[in-house]
């Protein structure tokens, strides 16, 4: 086994140093790129462990990250956070796409505990714009975007960086987590 490079991520303003807890990576398909993923951010990477952009938590989603993961084409990057929200990144800038309330994916019916959030997110191989989330309750949601729209964060531009949250669970596509029969 050879070890090619080594390198510890920065600490984001106000966090202390150093980081602890768990960090995740993932390869782009390019095979050039790697993301990082920490609870206080998500970060690409070059194959060198050069950092090329990062995102922090802030302003509508600033809660923990409890997981991201590319697209199957690696545009996007689709990130789960402790407060069970989710953010949808466009994979190069790291600028928001769009922000997806919990109250979008999880009925109130269903989570007695109110604090579900995303504890792994998978993303479908063939379809970039679906994916599921294996939740902290044991549910599993899969998420596409509304009928109207082919795409995260819609056709039209958004304005002040802010992007729109899906309003209600009729847009999307919430299955209950279930044993596949065989």
């Amino acid at each position: 086994m050879e070890k090619k490079k080594s390198r510890p991520i920065q600490a984001p303003p106000g966090h202390p140093t150093p980081l602890v807890g768990e960090t995740r990576v993932q390869f782009h398909n390019n095979q050039l790129h790697l993301l990082v993923v920490h609870e206080s951010q998500i970060a690409v990477c070059d194959a060198q462990l050069e950092c090329l952009r990062s995102w922090y938590p802030r302003d509508s989603l600033s809660a923990p990250i409890s997981s991201a993961i590319y697209s199957c084409d690696g545009l996007s990057i689709f990130t789960g956070f402790c407060d069970g929200a989710i953010g949808i990144f466009d994979a190069d800038s790291l600028s928001l796409r769009c922000r997806i309330a919990p109250s979008a994916y999880i009925s109130s019916s269903l989570s007695s505990n109110g604090g579900a959030f995303p504890m792994v997110i998978a993303a479908h191989p063939s379809d970039p714009n679906q994916f599921a989330l294996g939740m902290s309750d044991g549910a599993v949601h899969v998420i596409e975007p509304s009928d109207g729209e082919t795409k995260w964060g819609g056709s039209t531009s958004q304005d002040n960086g802010a992007m729109p949250s899906i309003p209600s669970s009729s847009a999307l596509n919430s299955q209950p987590s279930e044993t596949p029969s065989r």
